[in-house]
């Protein structure tokens, strides 16, 4: 049995995940973002250990809730599953000025990383719009830019799948992947490859810096691999947050 924390358990990709390994037999502990939609999950995920809250889109709940998290013991595996769209049609701001997409799919995974205790996996939500994400770190929050959610979101996906092999390059002891959960019609086959990644003992699972669908391997862009790349991000991300990932370059 392993110890497992997804976020965004309440619905969608986290919720199927969660429901899949506690059918497995794993100690699972969700995430939602308010108290009522907690609730709902618990009573959605019969055999769920307990759901933690925090909104994903401002730092001070990210950072209280790696502290929820890090209170109730080291987890052998954490799935950041919670994600937004590219269909914002104007850039929301968040409590610290941020952009909404980038909160909640970068600089929440990133915050969840570096202030909890490190798992043995860590499986990190991609899509294949990752493959338009523009490598650049100018203007990430997009501030000065003209707002384009797509494009943004496409971004945020090469970020996230950027992070995972960051994390895989400077932490070796954790498998570090991302995956690329496919087409969002394909809903029975969608949270396979997650719930794969974090407790599967075969050897195909237990591999570091790969990104997966559907449970197979799959290449990604080149600049996803290169060490500078990951370096200018992981910078960019310390700056915006105040918070430098542990064993990132100065």
């Amino acid at each position: 049995m392993a110890r497992v924390f997804i976020t965004g358990t309440a619905d969608g990709l986290g919720l199927a995940t969660a429901r899949s390994l506690v059918e497995q037999g794993h100690e699972v502990v969700g995430h939602a973002d308010s108290p009522e939609r907690a609730d709902d999950n618990l009573r959605a995920v019969p055999g769920i250990a307990m759901v933690l809250v925090g909104d994903l889109s401002s730092q001070a709940e990210v950072e209280a809730l790696a502290a929820q998290a890090n209170s109730v013991g080291r987890f052998d595996a954490v799935i950041h599953s919670a994600g937004v769209g590219g269909d914002e049609p104007d850039r929301i701001r968040t409590a610290e000025g941020h952009s909404r997409v980038l909160a909640i799919n970068v600089l929440a995974p990133y915050l969840l990383t570096a202030f909890m205790e490190r798992p043995d996996r860590l499986v990190y939500l991609s899509s294949g719009v990752l493959e338009d994400g523009m490598a650049s770190i100018d203007d990430p929050d997009w501030v000065d830019r003209g707002w384009d959610g797509a494009q943004a979101h496409a971004d945020s996906q090469l970020y996230g799948a950027t992070l995972a092999a960051a994390v895989a390059r400077l932490w070796p002891e954790v498998l570090s992947n991302s995956v690329d959960p496919g087409a969002a019609d394909d809903l029975e086959q969608r949270h396979l490859t997650q719930a794969w990644l974090a407790v599967g003992d075969d050897r195909a699972a237990q591999v570091s810096g790969r990104h997966f669908s559907h449970l197979q391997e799959r290449e990604l862009k080149a600049v996803v691999g290169s060490a500078a790349w990951q370096d200018a991000l992981l910078g960019a991300l310390g700056e915006l947050t105040g918070v430098k990932l542990p064993d990132a370059p100065v």
